[in-house]
C-alpha cells in the first residue's frame, strides 16, 4: 500500500480546518494527522507528528502563522510549510518567504487545487500563487544569482566607493568585501571593474544617482 502524505492543519477557524480536512482526506494518499488554531501549539505538534506538509494561516492565536512557520522550518527543516491565507499583502508574503516556507497560496483563489499543491510541496517543490509571482516579477529587479549582500556591495562599487569605503559603509571587514567582489565578478562573468559597472547598470542591478 502506498505511503500516505501526512498533513498538519493550522488555522484559527475550526470550519476552515474541517473543510480542508474533508478535501484532503478525499485523497487516498493524503492524511491529516493533526490540527490546531494556536501558533505555539502548531510548532510543538509539527515536531512531534513530523508531517510532510504543514498548512498554516497567517492569523493565529498567540504566535502568528509566519513566526510559527519560521520556528518549524528551523526546528524541523524536512517539513514543507505551506502558507494558506486570506492575507495577500506583500508584507506577509515577504515575511513568509524569509521564514523559509515552500509555498504561499491564497484562500480566495477560485481554482485552488489544495491536494495537488500539498503533493507538490511534499515532493520538495515551491508553490506560490500566480499573483505573487506576477507581482515579484513586475516589481523586483533581477538579481542574476547574487545575494542581497552581494547586491549591496555591487551598488557601492557602482557608486564609486573603494573597498575600504564599502567595508565601512556596510560594517564589514575589508577582506569580506574583497571576497564579495570576487564572487560577484565570478557570478556575472566579468573580470574588470569598469565592465562590472556597465553590466550592473545595463541589467538594472544598480543605477547612477
Amino acid at each position: 500500500m502506498k505511503k500516505r502524505i501526512k498533513v498538519l492543519l493550522v488555522d484559527d477557524h475550526a470550519l476552515v480546518r474541517k473543510g480542508f480536512r474533508l478535501v484532503i482526506e478525499d485523497e487516498s494518499d493524503l492524511e491529516v494527522v493533526g490540527e490546531t488554531g494556536d501558533g505555539a501549539k502548531a510548532v510543538k505538534m509539527a515536531c512531534a507528528l513530523k508531517p510532510a506538509v504543514a498548512i498554516i494561516d497567517c492569523a493565529l492565536a498567540g504566535m502568528d502563522g509566519v513566526s510559527a512557520a519560521a520556528e518549524i522550518v528551523r526546528s524541523c527543516p524536512r517539513i514543507g510549510v505551506l502558507m494558506c491565507s486570506m492575507h495577500t499583502e506583500d508584507t506577509w508574503v515577504r515575511r513568509a518567504i524569509a521564514a523559509g516556507v515552500r509555498g504561499y497560496i491564497f484562500k480566495s483563489a477560485v481554482d485552488l487545487d489544495l491536494p495537488a499543491v500539498i503533493k507538490r510541496v511534499a515532493a520538495g517543490e515551491s508553490v506560490f500563487d500566480p499573483a505573487i509571482l506576477e507581482r515579484r516579477e513586475r516589481k523586483g529587479r533581477p538579481s542574476c544569482g547574487l545575494t542581497a549582500r552581494e547586491l549591496g556591495v555591487l551598488r557601492s562599487i557602482v557608486d564609486g566607493k573603494s573597498t575600504k569605503e564599502i567595508a565601512a559603509h556596510l560594517a564589514l571587514s575589508v577582506n569580506t568585501v574583497a571576497v564579495h567582489r570576487a564572487n560577484i565578478m565570478r557570478t556575472l562573468g566579468v573580470n574588470k571593474t569598469p565592465d562590472l559597472i556597465v553590466y550592473a547598470i545595463r541589467n538594472g542591478l544598480a543605477s547612477i544617482a
